[in-house]
C-alpha cells in the first residue's frame, strides 16, 4: 500500500505530463527550446520578489514568466541583438538577480535547492488542485489556440492571410507557459522544467504521424517517465525530479531505436 504523500506525488506527476506534452510539441516544433529555459529560469526571480512583497510565489513566477516573454518580444522587434543573445542574456540574468535577491533577504529561510529541482514528495492536496485545475485550464486555451499556432507553426504568412492572428495566438502561448511554469516549480524546479516539455514531446516526434498524435504521445510518455522515475526515487533512493527526468531520457532512448513515422508530423 502506498504512502498517501507518494500517492499525492503520482498523481501531481500525471496531471503535470498531461498538460506538458501538448504545450512541449509546439516547443519542440518552433524550436523554442531556449525560450522556455529563460522562462524557466525567471522563476527564481519571481519567487524573490513574491517573499519580498509577502504574495503568494504562484503569483510571482506567473508575473515575472510573462513580463520576461513580452521584454523578448519587444527586445527582439527592437533589432538590438540577436534571439539567442537575447535569451541567454534574460535566462542568466534573471536567474543570477532571484538567486542574489533571496541572499539579500536573511529574515527569509528559502530551499533553494526544492526550486531548483523540485519536490514532488512535498505536494499537498491544495497543490493538486492547483495542479490539476490550473491544467484543465491550460489544455482548453491549448485547445482553442490550436489551429492558429499550428498554422503559424508552418508559415506565419500564410496564417496571417487567413485571418488567423498567430502572433496573437504566439502571446497567449507564451502567458499559457508562464502559468505551467508556475504551477509545475514545486514539482520539478525550475531547471528541470523544461527538461520535461522538450524530452517526451522530442521522444514522440518518431512515432506521430500527426501533430495531434504527438501531443498524445508527448503526454503518455511524460506519464510513463513519472511512473518509472518516482519508482526508481522509491526503490534506490535517488532523488525523485531528477529520476523522472532521467527516465524521460530513457523513453526517449527507446524511441529513438524506433522505426521512424513522423513524415506527416509538423
Amino acid at each position: 500500500m502506498l504512502e498517501s504523500f507518494f500517492t499525492r506525488a503520482i498523481l501531481a506527476g500525471i496531471g503535470l505530463a498531461a498538460v506538458a506534452g501538448p504545450m512541449g510539441s509546439f516547443i519542440v516544433w518552433r524550436r523554442m527550446a531556449y525560450f522556455g529555459d529563460t522562462m524557466a529560469h525567471s522563476a527564481i526571480l519571481g519567487v524573490a520578489l513574491a517573499l519580498f512583497f509577502s504574495v503568494s510565489p504562484v503569483a510571482g513566477v506567473f508575473v515575472i514568466a510573462v513580463t520576461a516573454a513580452l521584454l523578448l518580444g519587444f527586445l527582439e522587434r527592437r533589432g538590438m541583438l540577436s534571439a539567442d543573445s537575447l535569451l541567454g542574456l534574460l535566462s542568466h540574468s534573471a536567474l543570477a538577480l532571484g538567486l542574489v535577491l533571496v541572499a539579500l533577504m536573511p529574515m527569509v529561510r528559502i530551499d533553494l535547492m526544492g526550486l531548483l529541482f523540485g519536490d514532488i514528495l512535498a505536494v499537498s492536496v491544495t497543490d493538486l488542485a492547483l495542479i490539476y485545475g490550473g491544467g484543465v485550464l491550460v489544455l482548453a486555451a491549448l485547445a482553442w489556440l490550436w489551429r492558429p499556432m499550428l498554422a503559424g507553426t508552418v508559415s506565419e504568412e500564410i496564417a496571417q492571410a487567413e485571418g488567423l492572428r498567430p502572433e496573437r495566438a504566439r502571446l497567449i502561448f507564451m502567458v499559457l507557459l508562464a502559468a505551467l511554469i508556475a504551477v509545475a516549480m514545486k514539482v520539478l524546479g525550475v531547471l528541470l522544467i523544461t527538461a520535461m516539455l522538450i524530452i517526451p514531446a522530442t521522444a514522440a516526434r518518431r512515432l506521430a504521424k500527426t501533430p495531434e498524435q504527438m501531443a498524445l504521445y508527448a503526454a503518455l510518455g511524460g506519464v510513463v517517465a513519472v511512473l518509472a522515475g518516482l519508482w526508481a526515487s522509491l526503490h534506490f533512493d535517488t532523488p525523485s525530479g531528477p529520476s523522472i527526468v532521467v527516465a524521460a531520457l530513457g523513453v526517449f532512448a527507446l524511441t529513438s531505436v524506433l522505426p521512424d513515422k513522423s513524415k506527416g508530423a509538423t
